[in-house]
């Protein structure tokens, strides 16, 4: 009796779910993983069909999962200390709530733990941190990336590399594969088109060199790889190394799945049975079946059909008159919010949950219940239709930034002659309120520093680092936002222009805010990147004195605040200058390199003033600021002298429209002096 009830157990394993297979040592198959004992973390799971999801719309967390058992890779045919070559396959997708769109990605990882309980989410991948830029302990790592990080070098937002000690790729390319069936010719491939494909990780220890190919779970393997690196892992590896899969999540809603993973030392890693691994959830409701139109008679088909025609127009009716929808507007059809989901996050636009009003319209705190998501949405007023295209345009593309210090532009949405923008809510609101009200309590110099920077390296982004030039044309106080931590963020693009590295920028309106306006901005339209650095370098002089730039003075005349520090600094009291609120709490050196560098900045002459990434090397000290020349004019005379007219305009600007007001993402009332 206890061989038969052995017997009747062997064979209800071998036919029931457990999908996986331990052949020897050093290669295993797992065919699905239910029942698997893998090594598993944070987010990690095996769904009850045998799925491995790694995320799921959880936000800002990682998930590990690994071979329980670590394997030997050194110990080669030859050398006993070189390393043995390995295969594996896998099969994954990543399953994106919003289409378009997807979290950070997945990477396959040999490390020599699986304790990465100081690893950060998001761009970092579950494998590092922001102050660990590259590994303590050798790790190799295949990364499948869906977010472009620009602290990384990464190539695109879609794209597969080779890692390693450090998530800068070592090689990178954007995913596809060569069709062996089209005389190899390259095809791109999405890795998040929520459809299943497979990678194959092969290394050969005798010519040391790493393969990484992917393609459709359809499609064989391609004889070319996608990335092939010559590579000694033998300084790499330890002699007990684990493998498996790393994730992590940032704020947009997505599962990272596994299907099945197979794995072989000094051998091809077992193929993997597709009729096996288990199915991918289905996103959305089921289709509709027709089983009804088929049946009922042709007058029930016909009353169904005419019911339903009279649905869909009162629906359709009914959606018309809320919202307005386009043919041109479907290549943005991604960034779009339904104005009923806007209208239930900020419940109704109700007075309760305003964050300010400004110029540009007012904004509204949210919360996305689907996804615990709180957003800022910004309803403004538009009447040119065509101004309007060009502008939702504009709000597709600058809706692609990726950076900590830029606030992100998650969409729009459009109803009547209004645009509505979305924007990540910031808890604190703006610099400008903590700057100028005395109410509220100061802002340490430690913190306004660490602003000044953050903000700094958001403008070196757009300047430089980003796919194309983008000339912010609005940097002020009220447009840096802040978060929990005190992070300084610059938001408001609403006035923002685009145009291609290597060409030049086209004369247009002139938009801003006075105060922060170059001089040569007014005279010929043409706004340029040097004229952001002269307004970063007036936002400068406003952290550093707690001053707008322009006030009242005695008689009621007007200030200009570069001026005013000018005076200061030519008679050796520039620390004078100084916020009183900081109670001279405050690095004298750091104060006077954000002065004068806020001089520098805000020089009349374009040529005089540094580019964004000279401005980066001044704030780190790895250059010290150059002494102003002792031709330096002020702001106003040689305003005067370029512009006639121009410093009479500045010194009849009443004082209220130089307050801004403390509305949160840019909403305080900029200056249109032309028109947009």
């Amino acid at each position: 009796m206890p061989a038969l009830l052995l017997l009747i157990l062997l064979l209800l394993s071998r036919g029931g779910e457990v999908a996986w297979s331990q052949l020897d040592d050093g290669q295993f198959a797992y065919q699905g993983f239910a029942g698997a004992n893998l090594t598993l973390d944070g987010l990690a799971a095996v769904m009850p069909g045998g799925l491995l999801a790694l995320t799921n719309f959880t936000q800002q967390t990682k998930a590990h999962a690994f071979h329980p058992a670590p394997l030997r890779f050194l110990g080669g045919s030859v050398n006993a200390t070189a390393a043995r070559s390995f295969s594996t396959c896998f099969v994954f997708a990543i399953v994106s709530g919003y289409d378009g769109l997807s979290d950070h990605g997945l990477a396959f990882v040999v490390a020599p733990t699986t304790d990465f309980t100081t690893a950060n989410s998001g761009q970092y991948l579950g494998l590092l941190n922001s102050t660990n830029g590259t590994a303590s302990a050798p790790i190799l790592a295949v990364e499948l990336d869906t977010i472009l990080s620009p602290e990384f070098r990464d190539i695109n937002s879609n794209h597969v590399g080779i890692d390693v000690n450090s998530l800068v790729s070592r090689q990178a390319q954007r995913a596809g594969y060569y069709d062996d069936d089209r005389g190899g010719a390259f095809r791109n491939l999405t890795l998040n088109s929520r459809n299943p494909m497979q990678v194959w990780v092969d290394y050969d220890g005798q010519s040391k060199r790493l393969d990484v190919t992917i393609a459709p779970v359809q499609v064989p393997k391609p004889s070319k790889p996608l990335l092939s690196e010559a590579i000694d892992l033998s300084t790499l590896m330890a002699d007990a190394m684990y493998v498996g899969f790393s994730a992590s999540s940032g704020v947009i809603s997505g599962h990272h799945y596994l299907l099945g993973w197979s794995f072989s030392l000094d051998g091809p890693a077992p193929p993997l049975d597709f009729s096996k691994l288990p199915a991918l959830p289905r996103l959305g409701p089921k289709p509709r079946s027709k089983v009804l139109d088929i049946v009922l008679p042709l007058a029930s088909a016909l009353l169904v059909a005419v019911a339903l025609a009279a649905v869909f127009f009162f629906l359709w009716r009914r959606r018309r008159f809320a919202e307005v929808r386009e043919g041109w507007e479907d290549e943005f059809g991604p960034h779009r919010y339904a104005y009923k989901d806007l209208h239930r996050a900020t419940d109704g636009f109700r007075e309760k949950n305003l964050l300010g009003v400004g110029g540009f319209g007012r904004v509204y705190k949210g919360l996305i219940s689907e996804s615990n998501l709180e957003i800022a949405v910004k309803r403004v007023s538009h009447e040119s239709r065509q101004g309007l295209r060009e502008f939702v345009a504009e709000v597709a593309s600058i809706g692609r930034l990726r950076h900590r210090n830029l606030v992100q532009l998650l969409g729009y949405c459009r109803r009547k002659d209004e645009l509505i923008l979305v924007y990540d809510y910031m808890s604190n609101g703006s610099l400008d309120k903590y700057l100028h009200d005395p109410s509220l309590p100061a802002v340490s110099w430690p913190e306004r520093f660490s602003i000044i920077k953050g903000v700094a390296s958001g403008v070196l982004y757009l300047h430089e680092d980003w796919e194309k030039v983008v000339i912010h044309r609005d940097i002020k106080a009220s447009n840096v936002l802040l978060d929990e931590q005190m992070n300084g963020c610059l938001g408001d693009f609403g006035l923002a222009r685009l145009y291609d590295h290597g060409t030049v920028a086209q004369t247009t309106h002139v938009v801003g805010t006075m105060g922060y306006l170059a001089p040569e901005l007014v005279r010929t339209g043409k706004a340029t990147p040097l004229t952001d650095v002269f307004a970063f370098g007036v936002f400068l002089l406003e952290v550093a004195c707690g001053r707008r730039p322009i006030e009242r003075g005695e008689r009621n005349n007007p200030v200009v605040m570069i001026d005013w520090v000018l005076e200061r600094h030519r008679s050796g009291h520039l620390l004078e200058a100084v916020d009183p609120r900081l109670t001279e709490k405050f690095d004298t050196q750091e104060v006077t390199l954000v002065l004068q560098l806020g001089l520098l900045c805000s020089h009349p002459l374009p040529d005089a003033r540094p580019s964004m990434r000279k401005v980066m090397q001044y704030l780190d000290r790895g250059q010290s600021v150059p002494d102003l020349s002792p031709t330096y004019m002020s702001y106003s005379m040689l305003a005067l002298m370029e512009n006639e007219g121009f410093d009479s305009y500045v010194m009849s600007y009443p004082p209220s429209a130089t307050s801004n007001s403390t509305v949160s993402y840019g909403s305080s009332a900029s200056v249109l002096a032309e028109g947009r």
